[in-house]
């Protein structure tokens, strides 16, 4: 590559980052309010019947650092302009018969997570949700050889769904 395109690469990389800087919009597509300046994300208590000891704390880390990562929010341990709380209500294994032309049966490990979003500067904003998500493994792998990875792609898909629920408004 020439010396002008590699500048040309730096200018425009530094062009994007400093228009992410100087507003309040991240390349995830959320659009955070500029009265927006802290978040509140409480722990979120495992009271399904099921499910690892650390299944609480993982989801609570996990959403915690997509609007870290995502947002110029700061982390607030407390009263923050938003305020994410609630709990993990299901986690469920059910079996599903294989369909046609399929060789195995498949289980479905299910994760559901109530949330509260409180926004005290517009009370409009606020909302209350239930979020489910699922991931299947084979019906011949045993759970907890697999229920690590299958519990950290179904906690970035609840949090995607959490995240764009409260930032961005399509």
């Amino acid at each position: 590559m020439s010396s002008k395109k590699m500048i040309q690469l730096f200018v425009f990389i530094g062009a994007m980052l400093s228009l992410q800087m100087s507003c309040n919009y991240s390349f995830s597509g959320a659009k955070v309010d500029e009265n927006l300046k802290t978040i509140t994300i409480n722990y979120f208590t495992n009271q399904a019947t099921l499910g690892s000891a650390s299944l609480g704390q993982v989801f609570t880390e996990t959403l915690k650092d997509k609007f870290i990562s995502q947002t110029k929010l700061n982390l607030a341990d407390q009263k923050g302009d938003l305020e994410l709380s609630g709990a993990i209500t299901g986690y469920n294994i059910s079996f599903r018969s294989p369909n046609a032309g399929e060789t195995s049966a498949l289980n479905r490990l299910t994760v559901t997570v109530k949330v509260d979003c409180k926004n005290k500067h517009d009370e409009k904003q606020n909302w209350s949700q239930n979020f489910t998500r699922f991931a299947e493994y084979e019906s011949t792998q045993n759970l907890t050889d697999i229920e690590e990875q299958l519990i950290t792609d179904i906690n970035q898909q609840l949090v995607d769904d959490i995240f764009n629920k409260t930032l961005v408004n399509w």
